[in-house]
């Protein structure tokens, strides 16, 4: 059985990255600097009590890297995702929080070699679950399960 630090760290990595998605979310929509959203996201959201509902407290380190990671390797991570798309497919046919949700997870497979593909896959899947049905679950699991092929040859 997991030990109370490993599940509280469980916890906090899994709030990071639901944080996360939301940052990369708002920083496409808005446009914000990234300076500024790490800024608001660490004041503002993480570990916050948001309309009386508490957020679990985010390992702000790991949420860190995260969105500056994929703001850094945007363009190797889209053409990653895009090459693991149907063909007539691009990663800018897809709504915003899967792009996100992808993105995310795509750069946790390349950069974080410490996190295990079974332990980033599900993650993911249960951001899915934040934003969308079960048909998306499948999608994401099969496109992350391809860029995991590749990325941890």
């Amino acid at each position: 059985m997991p030990s109370n630090t490993a599940k509280t760290r469980s916890k906090a990595r899994a709030a990071a990255r639901l944080a996360a998605v939301q940052a990369l979310y708002q920083q496409e929509m808005e446009g914000t600097p990234l300076p500024k959203l790490l800024t608001e996201f660490h004041q503002h959201r993480l570990g916050a009590v948001i309309e009386d509902v508490e957020y679990a407290e985010a390992d702000a380190n790991f949420f860190d890297d995260l969105v500056t990671g994929v703001d850094a390797r945007r363009e190797e991570i889209d053409a990653l995702v895009s090459a693991k798309l149907s063909e007539g497919w691009s990663i800018e046919r897809l709504d915003k929080p899967m792009r996100q949700i992808l993105r995310a997870g795509a750069y946790e497979l390349i950069a974080r070699a410490d996190v295990p593909t079974g332990a980033v896959i599900n993650e993911y899947l249960d951001v899915t679950d934040a934003f969308y049905d079960r048909r998306e679950k499948g999608f994401v699991n099969g496109l992350l399960d391809a860029v995991a092929k590749e990325a941890r040859k």
